[in-house]
């Protein structure tokens, strides 16, 4: 069995009368793409949030290559090397997409920038070596001097998953990376995932049941704050509760 790299303890978080999450538990395997699926309002998002550190749970843990990350903050869990993009995209519009990895490569605590105002650091040739090496490995190395508001949809959340991985995560949090998407931009994205899944583990939560199916090693179903399923693309296509809970309507 491979080593468990994100190992979710009974989590749980309860909104007025709504339990958001009852008690799941959860692994991502290292090197494994594991996709958490389920209908709107399953839970889905308010597990990623406890996971990265957006929201504290009622109750559980959430562990990270052994260390229990429970209490610490977004920044510090990406110190510790989770990275997350957004259902929306999270890039600075007014910025060149070279400039928004730039910044990222700054955040990481082994960048060795200066972290002085922009003109100075503008001069560091590593940083920015490093933030071109980004956005080649997204395909955007000839969009690198583009103001990221003149992008695509589809670049945008290309550039936001090369901002992801200037921060050299051991685990990424993919919060429907496909949202927004045509199917042109969808399907490659979906080739950029499989392309980014060979060097880190990948933690996916995704509507588009294509590409969950394509993609992952392992698939989790949430329903009503509940894991109701966890193991392969076929296991869960073929469990009864989970067709008639949910992937009925995807079939």
């Amino acid at each position: 069995m491979a080593e468990a790299l994100l190992e979710v303890r009974r989590l749980s978080r309860r909104f007025a009368a709504v339990d958001a999450l009852q008690a799941v538990d959860l692994i991502v395997e290292t090197g494994e793409l594991h996709a958490l699926i389920g209908p709107n309002g399953a839970g889905k998002t308010t597990f990623i949030q406890q996971v990265s550190g957006a929201l504290q749970p009622d109750s559980g843990s959430v562990f990270f290559a052994g260390r229990d990350l429970t209490r610490l903050s977004m920044h510090q869990r990406v110190a510790a090397g989770m990275a997350r993009s957004y259902q929306i995209s999270n890039v600075f519009l007014g910025l060149s997409a070279l400039d928004n990895v730039a910044l990222a490569v700054q955040g990481r605590q082994d960048a060795g920038s200066s972290f002085r105002f922009w003109q100075p650091v503008r001069r560091e040739q590593r940083l920015f070596d490093e933030a071109r090496d980004c956005l080649e490995e997204v395909g955007l190395a000839a969009r690198s001097d583009r103001v990221a508001g003149n992008l695509a949809h589809g670049e945008q959340r290309a550039l936001e998953l090369a901002m992801a991985l200037a921060t050299r995560p051991k685990l990424l949090l993919l919060d429907e990376p496909m949202a927004g998407t045509g199917p042109e931009e969808s399907e490659r994205m979906v080739e950029l995932i499989a392309r980014v899944a060979r060097q880190v583990t990948i933690l996916l939560v995704e509507h588009d049941m294509d590409a969950v199916f394509r993609l992952a090693d392992r698939i989790s179903v949430l329903l009503n704050g509940r894991l109701i399923a966890t193991g392969t693309a076929e296991a869960v296509r073929a469990d009864p509760e989970v067709r008639r809970a949910y992937l009925g309507d995807h079939l």
